[in-house]
């Protein structure tokens, strides 16, 4: 996306004046004889769409396919104005401010001949003004009321400037940390993902599309980007329909379910179809089976992209298949505005796919009240709103996950003296944001060094050495420094990781241990034997083996937003216990990749105990290694499996039950377990249920997700958790390519992650 200069950011105020000047003078205003049905919010959409679709030109229609960015330079402006006012822009994004959005939707209404408001977008990912964390910090609360009151707040704060929609949420299956944009998501796993799909979209479009704080959601990518090969952004996948169907497509049929009103197509080729000419997405599954009646649009110039390729000839071999297999709307690369009409004359496209596609667009634009109320309504102090600000630093906190506490070193005391706050990432408030944080500014996010000091500087002696200058630095000289500080202190935190520029799109790493000489700051920290909190802040896994064991306690926050800082300090201190628990799992090199906890089990199994590289004697003859499948230099488990997280508490479960041991198909099967924390501290547990299909038409994962809940416990405190789940959400596609749930045996599990072993067994009949 392009950001706004200073200089064009200063044209900006005087635009609205051009716009008044541009309606004056334009003379394509509102014929007469427009029948006006269409504007009667009385009348059923369906109705209206009819109505105004009948009254369209083919070059109106087409307009409404073309989504344009904000353009900047001489003349551009009053260009677009003029483009907008003959009806051939159904769409712009990156508009920045609210007079600025309000002055073009005034040329659209007024200037154009059928009054077609258009359709303002913005990449709010993760929040607007507030920024809360990336999505897959969000995903690692397990909240999905959280989340889907961060989404709602990210809304309310960019419908204010007339954004009323939104390329969100992203929820690509990731289970490789290389690929940059596993921050945009919620990580490996289908249920959470899914969960957290309905949260997003709830939260953005809200309990009425009409209200004018409600955004359009957008689904992305569809389908299957997270599974980009070797992790490299844009790259090919090789799904097979199975997989998909399995893994990659469940979040993006649930978000259909929750009423999203927009898909996005996604920028790789799957089995060398690429998704923005894949009719079998776009149409058969996506309209056909799931009966979606939104509109498809997509991604940034990835219907031209469709050459490069070599799925189509050239741009206008393009614009054919992406309309015809289902793509409604393009984004930005004008292959629909310059080729379709010449399509249509040649009878390459028919006027009835264009017809599908505009019926598509506006029936989204009549849904969200755009006829009716096309000017921002919502005001602008929603922005850095206190109640924004309180819920950013509730998720960053319920987000960041804490991997280690040995010896109880968290949390602190503010009977300590003095504390080293060390790292690039302690005082980075631009990194902190993370990646698609367009509209966050730097000034109000609060890091970890601010909230340090503002909130126990008059407690505790905050000394405050970076070491390193930022996370690539391998100027090793401010380390001493760091060092010496250390010596000082009673205890140390150092806070590491990446910029936001290291993840996110286009921005793919093959090496993901920690950059520069961060890793030599956390040994050298490590051998002052003083007390070392590391405090990670990143937005992927990292390969961290090293840095974890030189720790006394580690915290990871994926890039926290905003509010990182308080939250992080709120956990420091023991003002809040850690509760986040790990959307993905940690590698231990990147050898390992992909690694998921729901794998299948193999012919031949890990079994735990095989023989590793190290423990082979140099004078090994044909030594025997057992034949299983793991690796000689990192054996089988990862460093820190999905799901899990330490707190304050000490948590237990026990007297696992299940109401019965046979269930028919459409059973609810009632499972509960009886959580302790034997801890002095109140904390919060995340319960997982985990089932696992031991025999089916196709082999199955050894372990599924399939239920979650978060439980707060005092010190001492027992409860019952009960988990409902129907028999039902134990389908699958199997070896027919028939969703359904086949009979057999399964194990339940119940406990704290997905290595959890407290099980039972159950059987599902006909």
């Amino acid at each position: 996306m392009k950001f706004i200069s200073s200089k064009a950011a200063f044209a900006m105020v005087m635009l609205p004046a051009l716009v008044a000047t541009i309606l004056m003078t334009q003379s394509c205003g509102k014929s007469g004889d427009v029948d006006s049905l269409y504007r009667d919010p009385s009348q059923p959409v369906e109705a209206r769409v009819n109505n105004l679709l009948s009254q369209m030109t083919l070059e109106e229609k087409i307009g409404q396919l073309n989504q344009l960015s904000m353009p900047y330079g001489e003349g551009a402006f009053e260009n677009l104005c003029d483009a907008v006012s003959r009806g051939e822009v159904g769409s712009l994004l990156n508009v920045p401010t609210a007079a600025l959005s309000d002055s073009l939707q005034r040329v659209a209404i007024d200037s154009s001949r059928l009054g077609i408001p258009l359709l303002l977008a913005r990449d709010v990912i993760h929040g607007y003004k507030t920024v809360f964390p990336i999505p897959l910090g969000q995903a690692a609360t397990f909240d999905t009321a959280l989340v889907k009151l961060g989404a709602r707040i990210a809304a309310t704060e960019a419908s204010s400037d007339g954004i009323r929609w939104t390329f969100a949420p992203m929820i690509d299956i990731a289970r490789d940390p290389r690929w940059g944009r596993i921050a945009e998501g919620c990580g490996e796993d289908v249920y959470l993902t899914s969960v957290m799909a309905k949260a997003m979209v709830d939260g953005f479009q809200g309990d009425d599309l009409t209200s004018p704080s409600s955004i359009a959601a957008c689904a992305k990518h569809f389908a299957g980007y997270g599974a980009s090969e070797a992790g490299r952004d844009y790259n090919s996948t090789y799904i097979t329909e199975r997989q998909l169907r399995n893994v990659y497509l469940p979040p993006f049929e649930e978000a259909c379910k929750a009423g999203c009103l927009t898909y996005m197509s996604s920028f790789n080729d799957n089995d060398g179809v690429p998704s923005s000419g894949n009719k079998h997405l776009l149409t058969d599954i996506l309209r056909g089976d799931w009966g979606f009646d939104g509109f498809v649009v997509s991604d940034w110039a990835s219907v031209n992209e469709m050459v490069s390729h070599g799925f189509c000839s050239d741009p206008k071999d393009a614009a054919m298949k992406g309309l015809t297999a289902g793509l409604d709307m393009e984004m930005v690369s004008g292959t629909y505005i310059r080729y379709l009409k010449e399509l249509v004359e040649e009878g390459k496209v028919s006027i009835d796919d264009i017809d599908r596609s505009v019926a598509n667009i506006l029936r989204v634009k009549f849904k969200l009240g755009l006829f009716e109320n096309p000017y921002t309504g919502t005001p602008q102090s929603v922005k850095y709103d206190k109640a924004h600000l309180a819920a950013a630093r509730q998720s960053a906190a319920e987000g960041t996950v804490m991997l280690k506490n040995d010896n109880a070193t968290l949390p602190l005391s503010t009977d300590i003296k003095r504390i080293l706050v060390t790292g690039p990432m302690a005082d980075a408030p631009h990194d902190q944001l993370g990646t698609w944080a367009f509209d966050g500014e730097k000034d109000s996010t609060v890091t970890v060094l601010d909230a340090l000091r503002d909130i126990y500087g008059n407690k505790v002696q905050i000394i405050y050495e970076p070491g390193l200058g930022y996370s690539r630095d391998k100027n090793t000289a401010g380390i001493a420094k760091a060092v010496s500080a250390a010596r000082n202190a009673d205890a140390v935190i150092a806070v590491v990781g990446e910029e936001a520029i290291l993840s996110g799109e286009a921005h793919s790493l093959a090496d993901i241990n920690l950059l520069g000489a961060q890793g030599e700051l956390i040994e050298a920290l490590s051998r002052t034997g003083k007390p070392l909190v590391t405090v990670f802040i990143a937005g992927r896994p990292l390969t961290i083996a090293k840095q974890v064991e030189e720790s006394d306690a580690v915290l990871y926050s994926f890039h926290p937003g905003t509010m990182g800082g308080p939250a992080i300090a709120d956990l420091l201190f023991g003002v809040v216990s850690p509760s986040g628990k790990l959307p993905v799992t940690f590698p231990k090199s990147v050898g390992q990749i992909p690694v998921y906890y729901s794998e299948k089990n193999t012919g031949r199994p890990a079994s735990g105990h095989e023989t590793l590289l190290n423990d082979i004697p140099a004078e090994a003859g044909q030594t025997s290694l057992g034949c299983t499948s793991y690796y000689l230099d990192a054996g089988f488990g990862p460093l820190f499996p999905f799901g899990y997280g330490l707190s304050y508490g000490d948590f237990s479960y026990s007297d696992l039950a299940i109401d019965k041991s046979s269930y028919g198909v459409d059973d609810t099967i009632k499972a509960t377990v009886t959580l302790s924390n034997n801890g002095k501290r109140e904390a919060t547990e995340v319960a997982q249920l985990y089932v696992r299909d031991m025999v089916g038409s196709v082999t199955r994962p050894v372990k599924e997700l399939k239920g979650f809940k978060r439980v707060t416990l005092a010190p001492g405190e027992s409860t019952q958790v009960t988990f409902e789940l129907p028999v039902s959400e134990l389908a699958f596609y199997g070896l027919d390519m028939e969703r359904k749930v086949e009979p057999g045996d399964f194990t339940l599990w119940i406990g704290g992650d997905s290595d959890c072993t407290l099980s039972t067994d159950f059987e599902v009949t006909q």
